[in-house]
């Protein structure tokens, strides 16, 4: 839709609900965006984001944020073509942060009951607050083609931390630093995203590093404003990363990004909720995952490995087991943070023996397609792999070696995409032959106080494409059903590099995966 649209959109919204102007009206009437309600003393809609319910064609969640309780908060829904006819209410939860004593509302208003592949319009807001507007589209009812996209490891270009003792008079100098690793970049990503227009966008964990900030609300708050831009639009759909484990907040550390997003639900406790989830879009079922429960390397505020007792490992199997088995289902892609793969050296976080114990079983059994990661700060991508080599370091083995045509069916395909802002590339410390790293274990607490890994390194023959030159990118997923019931389907994929302002990007790395559709006859 255009922005002149969704302009008129939102002087329809601030009408009331069920009101409809057209658009010649309503752009007509738009000033009313720029109109504050005089003596509200209420704080604005922020951080506004989508995301998709476990049926993407269905459920969609509209989420934004207050710093204090507001007073019916809700969404008004509609199409561009009908108006908002339609108001759901939202669910506000909070929680406090440890280190600032400050809480933070947030409110998810789930809208339920949509349409398949349908375009829809709605604007965000709660009494004394002007209405912030957006659209998305629903995912394909059924087998239909569509794009995606991927990255990890954002941060912000924002400043949070004052460079030295806080001044007593505030006419003297301060000098600010960026003390949650982001950088300009993390900027351009957003924008260069947003270029493609994905159907939905994963963020393969470490969103903000708000974690290592002097002042984590802040940092979200600086993330949501420069993500919204996209995720206002698209669902952003994330992993859990070791930087979103914040000291204190909740039991596990992750209650700042549970409280941020209302996740597909996984049949577990509240502790747990949102950590892992599922949901399917078209024919492909998206698995994502939390491993700090399954890693060994400690690289949060806090060290939780284990925390699930098991049960991620139980919800995954079945989860794959049902989704193997769905005919209506082609492709499995997982989304987590922690890798499994990597060429990188020191200072690099190297692969974890904890996932592959735990996770490369599964993705063998249940035949997943295609993992992304982050955690690794550069793009690389493995051969499809399966097995394992006979050794401590259960080094995966390539089942094929061609890179451009890729076929799932004999091996899982890893990419780690970890270029999304971050200040501290891995692109310059890859091997020049290529090599891993394996964490094996971990010892005692370090002078950081974190326990210090110990490393295998091994030869890596499942190393297919690396890029050695670009800091930062993503990748572009674009889905290709196949006309044939039991013929071939596709995803073609390219990583963009992106390389300066307005999201300018460059191709880096093309290829396509291909398997057989599930709905062919079985009994043959």
């Amino acid at each position: 839709m255009s922005r002149r649209g969704l302009l008129g959109v939102a002087g329809a919204a601030a009408a009331g609900a069920g009101t409809y102007l057209s658009q010649q009206e309503a752009v007509a009437a738009s000033p009313v965006l720029w109109t504050r309600p005089e003596g509200s003393g209420m704080p604005p809609v922020s951080g506004l984001h989508l995301q998709f319910g476990a049926d993407a064609a269905r459920e969609v969640v509209v989420s934004w944020q207050t710093p204090v309780p507001v007073k019916r908060p809700r969404v008004m829904l509609g199409t561009p073509a009908h108006g908002m006819g339609t108001e759901v209410t939202a669910r506000t939860t909070f929680y406090r942060d440890a280190k600032s004593r400050m809480s933070m509302y947030v409110h998810h208003a789930r809208l339920s009951r949509l349409r398949p592949g349908t375009d829809y319009v709605y604007a965000a807001v709660h009494d004394g607050a002007t209405p912030e507007a957006g659209s998305f589209r629903t995912g394909p009812g059924g087998r239909a083609p569509f794009t995606f996209t991927s990255f990890g490891d954002q941060g912000t270009p924002t400043v949070g931390k004052l460079n030295g003792p806080k001044p007593p008079k505030i006419t003297e100098k301060l000098t600010y630093l960026n003390d949650n690793l982001g950088s300009p970049y993390a900027n351009d990503v957003t924008t260069a995203v947003e270029r493609v227009a994905p159907l939905f966008h994963l963020i393969n964990g470490d969103l903000c590093y708000a974690n290592l900030s002097e002042d984590r609300l802040r940092t979200w708050a600086d993330w949501f404003d420069m993500t919204s831009r996209s995720a206002r639009f698209r669902p952003w759909m994330p992993a859990a990363g070791n930087h979103e484990n914040e000291l204190g907040n909740g039991p596990i550390g992750f209650a700042a990004y549970q409280a941020y997003f209302a996740l597909p639900g996984n049949g577990g406790d509240d502790e747990t909720q949102g950590l892992w989830y599922a949901f399917t879009v078209g024919s492909v079922r998206v698995v994502s995952l939390a491993n700090d429960d399954v890693a060994l390397q400690d690289a949060g505020n806090t060290y939780v490995r284990g925390y699930s007792g098991g049960a991620q490992r139980r919800w995954l199997e079945a989860e794959l087991s049902r989704a193997r088995g769905d005919r209506d289902i082609d492709w499995i892609v997982v989304v987590m943070h922690q890798v499994v793969v990597s060429t990188a050296d020191h200072p690099g976080n190297g692969a974890d023996l904890g996932i592959r114990q735990e996770w490369l079983p599964l993705f063998d059994r249940y035949g997943v397609d295609l993992v992304v990661c982050g955690h690794e700060h550069h793009y690389e991508r493995s051969h499809p792999i399966r097995g394992r080599e006979p050794n401590d370091t259960m080094t995966p083995t390539p089942a094929a070696t061609r890179t451009d045509l890729v076929d799932t069916g004999q091996g899982t395909v890893h990419m780690v995409i970890g270029g999304g802002g971050t200040s501290i590339p891995s692109m310059d410390v890859l091997f020049d032959t290529p090599r891993c790293n394996v964490i094996t274990g971990v010892g005692e607490a370090g002078a950081n106080g974190r326990k210090t890994p110990v490393y295998v390194t091994e030869t890596a023959p499942w190393s297919a494409v690396r890029d050695r030159v670009n800091p930062y990118g993503f990748a572009a997923f674009t889905v290709d059903p196949g006309t044939k019931p039991g013929g071939p389907t596709t995803i073609s994929v390219t990583y963009y590099a992106v390389t300066g302002l307005y999201g300018r990007t460059e191709p880096v790395d093309t290829f396509t995966l291909r398997r057989t559709r599930s709905d062919g006859d079985r009994r043959r």
